[in-house]
Order: structure tokens, then sequence, then C-alpha cells
């Protein structure tokens, strides 16, 4: 195995928007992208990470249309255009939402004479059709930059689920000798099941796109050598990183979500004395205010409840009881538990205050927790005015007091 300490400049977590920091890489220094965008399917995904005590959301609505959607992923795929080597490879994971579209835009950037590949994933779930047939698959488009890309191609068995071939029978008649491991593989891959049927406990982290690693697997060993660039630019729970840190390929993985960025830690953080050579930065991690103001609210919260507070994030974003986390009445520092409200907004009032008294004691909680950029004189006046009828404790943090406390701060 090569030493991966001398490459730990290059695997790196960046936590930020691709489209911007995809144009700081060096121009063609990338030898494999693979990305899988959010898909063009009007759904908002709800999903608990890991330990259960995560959970994040995000967006999957392009309010605009197809159109609205291909002009917002058109720029960023431009950006890893000019960042992929000669020699690279470029595949773009899709569905029937709009895979007809982005084919069109992929012949634009790389010219139709680089197309190499529609690969066809299918995969086996519950999925209600009555009046049409079931959709069971997804699209991977596969694009080079050029005439000459790496290609290793992969290996399946045969169809009687073989792996050993000592002869054949050639047109002539004549029986050709050849010992073979496997056949070629084509482009519709049926052989890799979706988590929807099959996952193991330690590849699962939750997340409701995952995609398994042995289609990543696949990938990467397909259009890339030891020591070479993986990139994924839409990096989610990091099955692209996971994967190719055991291949022993380099990598980069960006994700506009720090939520994400900690899940991917956790993951390679599984690796250590397993795998030699886990070493990476991680940069862009929010550290300011100015920074936490730039979070989709989604993340915002889950910055606070869960990477501040080291709480549990509530499941439900609706009919939550006006509670966005909790410490369970069970908290070994927390006695009795209390819940967590969380505005991202400045001079949060009075009227916060009593709403959130009322929700603690529909959920029977005695203290909680208020997080907001600032709050006004009238919201001290009423937390001491509960304090004094010796009911509830609830306290007023700031956003700034979670980036300079050290330790938690409760």
């Amino acid at each position: 195995m090569p030493n991966q300490k001398k490459l730990w400049k290059t695997n790196k977590l960046i936590c930020g928007d691709n489209l911007e920091e995809v144009a700081k890489l060096s121009k063609e220094s990338v030898d494999l992208i693979y990305i899988d965008p959010p898909f063009f399917s009007h759904k908002q995904y709800e999903v608990v990470f890991g330990d259960e005590a995560e959970v994040r959301s995000f967006k999957d609505r392009w309010e605009g249309g197809v159109e609205h959607y291909i002009s917002w992923l058109r720029p960023r795929v431009q950006a890893m255009y000019e960042v992929l080597k000669p020699t690279g490879s470029f595949y773009i994971h899709c569905d029937w939402h709009a895979n007809a579209h982005i084919r069109i835009m992929l012949d634009e950037i790389f010219g139709g004479e680089n197309f190499r590949n529609e690969i066809v994933w299918c995969y086996e779930r519950a999925h209600p059709a009555y009046k049409m047939f079931k959709r069971l698959h997804d699209t991977i488009f596969f694009y080079s930059k050029s005439d000459t890309w790496i290609f290793n191609m992969p290996r399946v068995p045969f169809k009687d689920g073989s792996w050993q071939r000592k002869s054949f029978k050639r047109p002539d008649g004549k029986i050709w000798e050849q010992k073979l491991k496997g056949k070629a593989c084509p482009d519709w891959w049926i052989d890799i099941p979706s988590f929807a049927t099959r996952m193991s406990a330690k590849e699962r982290t939750g997340y409701p796109t995952q995609k398994p690693e042995k289609l990543l697997e696949r990938i990467i060993k397909a259009s890339s050598n030891k020591g070479d660039l993986v990139a994924d630019f839409f990096c989610g729970c990091g099955t692209t990183i996971a994967v190719a840190q055991q291949l022993e390929r380099k990598w980069i993985g960006i994700d506009i979500s720090p939520t994400a960025i900690k899940v991917i830690q956790r993951r390679l953080k599984e690796f250590e004395g397993v795998i030699e050579g886990v070493n990476y930065i991680v940069v862009g991690m929010p550290t300011t205010v100015k920074d936490v103001r730039k979070l989709e609210p989604f993340e915002f919260q889950n910055w606070v409840v869960i990477d501040k507070m080291r709480a549990t994030a509530s499941r439900k974003k609706v009919g939550d009881m006006g509670l966005d986390g909790y410490y369970p009445k069970g908290h070994l520092f927390v006695h009795g538990g209390a819940g967590i409200q969380v505005k991202q907004s400045d001079k949060v009032g009075r009227n916060v205050v009593d709403n959130f008294e009322t929700a603690l004691k529909r959920a029977d909680y005695k203290k909680g927790y208020i997080v907001a950029f600032s709050f006004t004189t009238g919201a001290y006046e009423e937390v001491a005015r509960i304090k004094n009828k010796g009911e509830l404790e609830i306290k007023l943090i700031t956003v700034e007091e979670l980036l300079t406390k050290k330790k938690p701060i409760v």
C-alpha cells in the first residue's frame, strides 16, 4: 500500500457551495469525478443519521421547473469539467425526472463524441404502480474529457453465476481453450442491490439516497488507478470518499451541509487502525457568526442542536410542539431532560419566550434553552419572571456564545 501520509493535503473535506469551491481547485487536476446531485424529484427528505440523534433535511425542490434545475446544475458541471484531467472521466447519477435534459447538457459541455455509456442501474424495492410499469432503475451517464481515458474493464459472473470458463465453441465449430475470470461488464447493472433490499448495518448512515459501496467500487476501479485523485462534489454521506480511501485513491469531497461533513468524518474514523493513511483536512466549517448566518434553516438548526448543544434533534419539523431539539429525561448531565428552540434571527422577544414556556410544560420539561443571534431586554425580563415562579428555568444563548465556548454550554 502506498504511503498515503504524503497525500494528506490532497485528501480534503470542504464544506461549502461546490460552485465556489470547485473554482478554487487547480485546472485539469482530477482523474475521476462522480456526482450524485439532488434529483429533480420535488421531494423534501428528512433523515435521521447514524445514531438517530441527527436529523438533516435537504431540499430537492425546484419551483422554476426543470429548466431552472438545469440552469442551477450547468455552471457546476462546467466548473467540474475545467478541473478534470484530459484523461479524466465524469459520472453523474440521475433518474427519470431530468435525465433527458441532463444528457443534452452534458453533450454540450463534454461534446457528444465523448459520451461513453448510459449505465442503467436496476434494483428491487417497493414501488406502487397501477397505470404504468414500475420505475426501478437509475441512470448514470459516463463521459470522458477526450478520446484518451482510463478504463479498467470490470468483470462480472457469467449467466450461470460462475466466474471461470475454460473452453468456448467458435463459430467455425472449433473449441477455443482459454481461462477467463468472469465476463466483461455490460452497461446494464443488475448485480448490485440497492439499500432498499440489502444493506450492511456497518455501511448504513441513514441518508435517504445513500448509494451502496459496491456501486462506487465498480466506478472507481474502472475509471481510476491507485494513487489517482477522485472527487465527489455532492459528497453527501461520503460513500465515494469511503470507497476511494479503501481503494488507495486520493480524494476531495465537497458538500454544502456541515452535518454531512460531520457524518463523513465519523465514517472515516471507523477506518482508523484498519486502513493505513486515513489523513485529511476539513475546511469551510462555520467558525464565525457571519458563517452561521449563511446556513440554510435546517442546517442552522442541526448545527445548534447537534454539533454545539450535543443534543437530539426533533425528527418532526411540523408538529414538534415548538421544540427543535431536546435532552432526554435520562440524560447524564441534564437531569430531567430539557427542550431546545432555535431561532435564526436577531432580537428574539418576549412572545417567543412565552410560547416556549407553554411548549416546555406540554412536553413535561422543567428546563429549556432558546438559541438565537440576539435577544431583546423583554426576553431576558420574561426569563427572569418565569424563573422566579419556581416552575421552569429557561436559558437564553446567543450564537456567539456557542462559537466561543470551548466546553458544552449546558
